[in-house]
């Protein structure tokens, strides 16, 4: 056999017959599989259940036709999901990671319906999702709002303006986290990158203004637009700094001087180790420690890119781009340059973009403000732009808004909404101001014979708006006066600041004007103030226009009253801190005008909230006289109700520190209070009463006013709770004043001839008022003390009279059971002082004159008296008086069934009195 017959057989060819199946191979793979279905019912069940809107989608069918290709399909999806958000808010919540990605990656949709379908709903989102909600898909947002600034499609990034103001409204602080990428954007959309032909590498590109005719609006439109927004982006960086400062009258940094808040003690709560006094060093709600080391930020060891404006590096890098890019938009938007005269007329547009230029400017000085090398980085600004703004800024300012005449064709802003309008007829204002804002940051002492120029046109500028200022809101008054501040310190000499603080002054006295400029002018002068006293402590030459100022705050603020209680709070505060350190003009105004401030009726003290009367009370010590007509005034502030117990007692405090019996070493002023003056102020005050008002009681009789016995010819006239608390309260101070008088005699000499004088004789007295007049004796009486019998007889009369109230107060009257305890005190504090006192009381006690009615409570009231313990020795002197008593009450109960309080004075008789025990127990009986 052939060697290509033997190849034959080892590859014979299979043959296969019709009708037969084909032989599997060896090898062959077995792919047959089985199924079974699987069914989640629960699962099934909630799709069901899932809200709907009216077209009978849910949130997943909405979120699904998001990815369509239609235009149509994705922005009905759109309404959609407004429609169902809006009628099941739940579902955000639920769906909230979806519902913004799908949201946000619309924002680049080639479709302007779908884009502007997307802004309204972001909108409406933004109104329902906090801002922690949002936080974490932020990011996100960004990214597509980063992508559509930066798209090709003109139509596409001017809708992502839209986008940008909607997140700015609703989280500025968020979008500034991501401030460098979207500067960046906000440079590329009115610009582009240019290699410099002064470069010969790519290592630095310049940037320059760009031209897009394909835009439905104007070049110079649509750069106010972009504007318009970065200055809103850069206003959200600034609010959003950790040191806010305000816009016009800042402090200054170098300010050692600046008022600060100081810390709130109270010395009661401190004596009973309840409050702890911590102090620091300059004081103050934000202690100030003075160290050679310095902790380092958490945003120092971030990326520069991270730490945006925030690093100096950053913000350099962005002014050097934006700022010749803005100085290209003002030399557009600028008059012709060959305008022969100033204060050049500007179109809304122009103002408007050059309105957006400075303004950008400002913010971006203001950042460059919040750095530690201030003074570097305004040197650096100076050096590099100053120039430029002296010759394109100043060349034309002022500048004036044109009144341009009304065509009868159509305008072009009125029918495009991207076109911004004026906001009022004096935006140049602003404008100027912002200007001038600008340019005094870049100068300073040393620049000034370098400077002199332009700064005159600043001044003069300044001092002639100032004095013509009728027109002016807060926020230009503001401005007006943070360039006034800063043109102040630069040249700090009296024939330069004595104009501008006229003008200043010229404005403050026109009448009507809002609040908010007020509190600015306030501010502005309190400021004034405060600089030149510390430097008038080496030069004497204090400003008569600041001096006249002062002089007139104590009048506003009389006048004032309750019309405006927060601008009466900083004239106080004004006045306090002028009062403080002894301005002549300022006190002698306030001198002159105490007796209106302080009138008990319609005075400032009475009608002002508890912290301004807190303030008020303060400036008594400050006063160089107090007559006597003030300190009845201030009698009746501490009595009438109308500022708080505690309050008073420090107003008596003070005068109390103004009298001669305080105890100075040193002598105090002279005629500043007298000592009969202030006897008066004390007993006055502790009476509680007017002289009229005692008088027009002694007509009032019967219940419920008046308690009245028999036995005693003093009926008492019952107070309201509120004004015996406050009334008692105002007493211990006034006790206490009394006691550190140092002869206490002759102290007690003259209570005892003002009660004898006012008050015995008199029908009706009112229950605190008795009650005080026995914590005073209680106070004062002392062995060297000798009572009249007009005053023993007018006490005891007071004593049963309280008694006899306190005994037959009705339970059910919880307005008089909280003044018992008080009353009861003084009573029994007074009997104990003073034996003959209790004696007088009892022999008053003639049963026979009285109703039976009366019968128990004389008997509670003897057997109370027995009980108690400090009484005891004195009640066994009076025992044949008691006893006495007792057959004259059994005289009139004779015949009749003793009753039980009968009984129970026979039993107190015996074991207190009838035994006569030696040692009497402490016994304090409770009625």
């Amino acid at each position: 056999m052939t060697k290509k017959r033997k190849r034959q057989e080892d590859f014979q060819k299979v043959k296969l017959k019709v009708g037969k199946k084909k032989p599997k191979l060896e090898n062959a793979t077995d792919i047959t599989f089985k199924t079974k279905a699987i069914q989640i019912p629960e699962q099934l069940k909630e799709d069901g259940v899932l809200p709907t809107q009216n077209r009978k989608l849910n949130i997943k069918d909405l979120l699904s036709q998001m990815h369509h290709y239609s235009p149509g399909v994705k922005h009905n999806a759109l309404l959609g999901l407004k429609e169902l958000l809006s009628q099941y808010p739940f579902v955000i919540d639920a769906h909230l990671s979806s519902i913004i990605s799908e949201v946000a990656a619309v924002f680049t949709d080639k479709d302007s319906s779908v884009r502007g379908a997307a802004v309204h709903l972001l909108q409406f989102l933004a109104s329902k999702i906090r801002a922690e909600q949002i936080a974490p898909f932020f990011p996100l947002v960004s990214a597509h709002l980063s992508s559509a600034m930066t798209h090709i499609s003109e139509g596409i990034q001017e809708d992502s303006l839209k986008v940008l103001d909607v997140l700015l409204e609703a989280y500025p602080a968020l979008l500034t986290d991501r401030s460098i990428i979207l500067l960046k954007n906000f440079v590329e959309l009115i610009s582009h990158q240019q290699l410099s032909k002064r470069l010969k590498s790519r290592d630095k590109l310049s940037w320059m203004l760009s031209v897009n005719p394909n835009r439905r609006v104007t070049s110079q439109q649509w750069r106010l637009n972009v504007l318009t927004r970065l200055k809103k982006f850069l206003q959200a960086v600034v609010d959003g700094s950790s040191d806010t400062e305000d816009e016009g009258l800042q402090e200054q940094k170098d300010n050692s001087h600046s008022v600060r808040n100081p810390i709130c003690i109270s010395w009661k709560l401190h004596a009973n180790n309840q409050q702890h006094i911590q102090l620091f060093e300059s004081g103050g709600l934000r202690p100030k420690i003075n160290s050679s080391f310095r902790l380092r930020s958490p945003t120092s060891v971030m990326d520069s890119a991270e730490k945006g404006l925030s690093s100096a590096e950053n913000l350099k890098g962005f002014i050097e781009i934006i700022i010749p890019l803005l100085i290209e938009c003002w030399i557009e938007a600028a008059p012709a340059q060959s305008a022969p005269i100033l204060g050049n007329l500007l179109e809304s547009e122009s103002q408007q973009l050059m309105h957006q230029v400075l303004s950008i400017i400002h913010l971006l000085w203001k950042l460059t403000k919040r750095h530690d090398e201030t003074y570097k980085m305004e040197l650096w600004l100076r050096m590099n732009y100053l120039v430029d703004f002296k010759h394109h800024f100043m060349r034309h300012f002022p500048y004036s808004l044109s009144d341009t005449v009304k065509h009868k064709k159509k305008d072009p802003c009125k029918s495009n909404r991207n076109c911004m309008k004026s906001s009022n007829n004096i935006d140049h204002l602003l404008l100027n101001l912002t200007l001038c804002d600008i340019m005094v940051s870049l100068a300073s002492t040393s620049t000034l014979q370098t400077d002199s120029g332009w700064l005159d046109m600043i001044r003069k500028f300044v001092t002639d708006t100032l004095q013509d200022g009728s027109n002016l809101n807060s926020k230009q008054v503001n401005r007006l006066l943070g360039v006034t501040w800063r043109l102040m310190q630069i040249q700090q000499n009296k024939v330069t600041t004595e104009p501008l603080i006229k003008a200043v002054y010229t404005l403050y006295q026109q009448r009507n004007l809002l609040f908010p400029v007020r509190t600015l002018l306030l501010k502005f002068f309190s400021r004034v103030y405060q600089k030149e006293d510390l430097r008038t402590q080496r030069i004497r030459s204090r400003s008569k226009v600041l001096s006249r100022w002062l002089a007139g705050l104590p009048q506003q603020l009389a006048l004032l009253g309750l019309r405006n209680p927060e601008l009466s709070n900083q004239l106080i505060d004004i006045i306090h801190s002028a009062a403080s350190r002894s301005n002549k003009e300022l006190l002698q105004s306030l001198q002159a005008t105490a007796a209106r401030i302080y009138d008990p009726l319609e005075g400032t003290l009475v009608l002002l909230p508890a912290e301004a009367q807190r303030r008020l009370v303060q400036l008594v010590y400050f006063l160089p006289c107090l007559p006597a007509s003030l300190l009845a005034c201030l009698s009746r502030c501490c009595i009438m109700g109308r500022m708080s117990s505690d309050l008073a007692a420090t107003l008596i405090g003070i005068l109390h520190m103004r009298s001669s019996f305080a105890g100075w070493k040193c002598q105090v002023q002279d005629n500043s209070v007298s000592d009969v003056d202030y006897f008066s102020f004390l007993f006055s005050t502790l009476i509680g009463f007017s002289r009229e008002e005692l008088t027009s009681l002694q007509g009032i009789r019967g219940k419920p006013h008046i308690s009245q016995t028999q036995l005693s010819p003093i009926r008492l006239y019952l107070t309201d709770l509120d004004q015996f608390l406050h009334h008692w309260a105002v007493t211990e101070v006034i006790c206490h004043s009394l006691s550190t008088i140092p002869s206490q005699s002759q102290c007690f000499d003259i209570l005892q001839t003002g009660i004898c004088k006012y008050l015995v004789g008199l029908v009706v007295i009112p229950d605190s008022t008795a009650g005080s007049v026995l914590c005073a004796i209680n106070k004062l009486l002392d062995q060297a003390c000798i009572i009249s019998e007009n005053l023993h007889r007018f006490l005891a009369s007071c004593c049963y009279s309280l008694l006899y109230f306190l005994l037959t107060i009705d339970r059910e009257d919880a307005e008089h059971l909280q003044k018992r305890d008080m009353l009861w005190r003084a009573c029994i504090s007074a009997l104990a002082l003073l034996p003959r006192l209790l004696r007088l009381m009892l022999q008053s006690l003639q049963v026979s004159r009285i109703c039976r009615e009366e019968l128990p409570v004389v008997a509670q009231l003897l057997r109370l008296l027995m009980q108690h313990g400090q009484l005891r020795s004195h009640m066994i002197t009076n025992e044949f008086l008691v006893q006495q008593i007792i057959k004259d009450i059994m005289t009139l109960k004779s015949g009749e069934v003793q009753e039980q309080w009968l009984t129970d004075l026979h039993y107190c008789f015996n074991i207190y009195l009838a035994s006569h025990p030696q040692t009497p127990g402490p016994i304090n009986t409770v009625y």
